[in-house]
C-alpha cells in the first residue's frame, strides 16, 4: 500500500510541476532563470523517480540556461552543477 501511495504521489508531483513549467514557459520563456528553477525541480524528481536520462537532460537545460543567464560561478548556476554531480554520482 505504501509503495502505491508513494508512486500516485510521484505522479502527482510530476504533473503538478508540468503544469508549473508550463505555465512560466508561457508567461517568462523557456530560458528565464524562474522557468529553469521548475527545470531543476523536475529534474530532481525524475532523479528520485529513476528517470536518469530525464533528470539528466532537465539538469543540463537548467545548467546551460543559468551559465547564459548569471555565468557559471554564480551560487544559482553551482547550485545545477552540484545537482547534476549527484546525479552521476549515484
Amino acid at each position: 500500500m505504501a509503495n502505491t501511495v508513494t508512486t500516485s504521489l510521484l505522479v502527482e508531483a510530476e504533473q503538478m510541476y508540468q503544469r508549473a513549467l508550463q505555465g512560466k514557459e508561457k508567461a517568462w520563456g523557456p530560458k528565464h532563470t524562474s522557468t529553469l528553477d521548475i527545470v531543476n525541480n523536475l529534474a530532481a524528481l525524475y532523479a528520485n523517480q529513476g528517470k536518469l536520462v530525464e533528470a539528466e537532460q532537465m539538469y543540463q537545460r537548467a545548467l546551460q540556461g543559468k551559465e547564459k543567464a548569471w555565468g557559471p560561478k554564480h551560487t544559482s548556476t553551482l547550485d545545477i552543477v552540484n545537482n547534476l554531480a549527484a546525479l552521476y554520482a549515484n
